[in-house]
């Protein structure tokens, strides 16, 4: 993928098609039987369906254009809001994580080679992939602080052999493509692999309190993994080099794709408190009814402010390494406030299955753990303002 930008113009186009296709096609998914009975995210049939239709429609992968030009972060939050709308969108229309996030990193770093290998089949929404990072902390491995990796690697000949364990590792079951982080005599390194493979051993598929992502979050052991050096992203030693990279865009694409989300269960919600009658007079007209429907506007509007402000700092060429801790945090938990509301003005229908506001309840629960809690968020910031504040005292 280039830097290369489209006309903001453009990017509304696409925004409202893909809108008009999450809610026109995908919407209708939310009820598909064969959701109900998979525990670990839609099944890799229903993934196939919604992505056939998707192709069809002309909005598949839709923040990355013919040629490889990837959308602004600006534009890509306009089109990556509109997926959200309903928690099959992002899988339908190939935006989901940790795909969009892998998407943009070798689009960044890959080779001409690592691209037609393993980034077009992506790109193409033929296949799904996983990101090797986060290790188990039961054996003091990597979780919030990638420095304490244990996962190793090292030369043998002319390939690299890998060992470790790997945690939460989203989509690992029935992925095409993995990106695996372990640690070499020179430091973090990242390594591209075609999964399935005999020496990466998914151990179990963990119970989650969210359901959106296909193939779950999974234990996995790694166990002599042989990769040919071509196979490593950049050099060895670059790993969290790489990391940062794709670190505050899929961060920031997170608050992007939750915050369609919660626009939809406020649509919900809302529809509910202003036709349905208690006390003898509609929800909505109650002040503690009104007044939480209110709030949510305050939220989601102060989300997608946040959102634009990240957004630009990061097309302005920044990392934005501080900034997109912000916006998670401060998304995250509005988000949450959001949601939590839409469960309360609803009651017991809030709570059941008859709606997605309680499945957003749970996914944006935990939003606020994945891509790092809220209390990490804001342990890094303090650093960043004692570091701040000595620096200019010293000037």
């Amino acid at each position: 993928m280039s830097d290369a930008a489209v006309l903001s113009i453009d990017a509304e186009a696409i925004a409202d098609r893909v809108e008009a296709f999450v809610r026109e096609v995908v919407v209708p998914y939310e009820k598909d039987p064969r959701i109900a009975v998979h525990g670990h995210g839609p099944p890799e049939d229903l993934v196939v369906e919604l992505r056939a239709k998707a192709r069809a429609a002309g909005v598949l992968t839709p923040h990355i254009l013919p040629g490889g030009a990837h959308l602004t972060q600006r534009d890509t939050a306009k089109v990556l809001i509109r997926s959200g709308l309903s928690p099959l969108g992002p899988v339908a229309v190939n935006t989901m994580a940790p795909d969009e996030g892998n998407m943009y990193l070798l689009g960044k770093v890959g080779s001409a080679e690592q691209k037609t290998r393993f980034l077009d089949p992506l790109v193409r929404g033929e296949a799904r992939s996983a990101f090797f990072m986060t290790e188990p902390a039961a054996e003091g491995g990597a979780g919030s602080d990638p420095s304490m990796m244990r996962t190793t690697c090292e030369m043998d000949g002319n390939h690299w052999v890998i060992n470790g364990r790997k945690a939460f590792i989203t989509g690992a079951q029935g992925a095409r493509v993995g990106i695996v982080m372990a640690k070499s005599q020179d430091g973090a390194c990242m390594f591209l692999v075609d999964l399935p493979d005999p020496a990466i051993r998914i151990e179990r598929v963990l119970d989650t309190i969210d359901s959106s992502m296909p193939g779950g979050h999974a234990i996995i052991a790694i166990e002599n993994l042989r990769v040919p050096a071509d196979q490593m992203l950049g050099a060895s030693g670059e790993g969290f080099q790489y990391a940062q990279v794709r670190l505050s865009p899929a961060r920031l694409s997170h608050c992007m794709r939750w915050l369609g989300a919660c626009i939809r269960a406020n649509e919900i919600a809302t529809a509910y408190a202003c036709t349905r009658q208690a006390f003898g007079k509609l929800l909505v007209d109650h002040e503690g009814v009104g007044f939480m429907l209110a709030d949510n506007l305050i939220d989601l509007r102060q989300c997608e402010q946040m959102i634009d402000w990240c957004a630009g700092i990061l097309d302005g060429g920044s990392l934005g390494t501080a900034e997109s801790s912000m916006a998670k945090v401060a998304v995250s938990e509005a988000l949450m406030r959001v949601a939590d509301r839409c469960v309360q003005v609803m009651g017991g229908t809030g709570v059941s299955g008859d709606t997605i506001v309680e499945q957003v309840f749970r996914e944006i629960r935990a939003f606020r753990i994945y891509d790092g809690p809220t209390e990490v968020h804001k342990w890094s910031l303090a650093k960043k303002v004692k570091r701040d504040f000595l620096k200019a005292k010293a000037a």
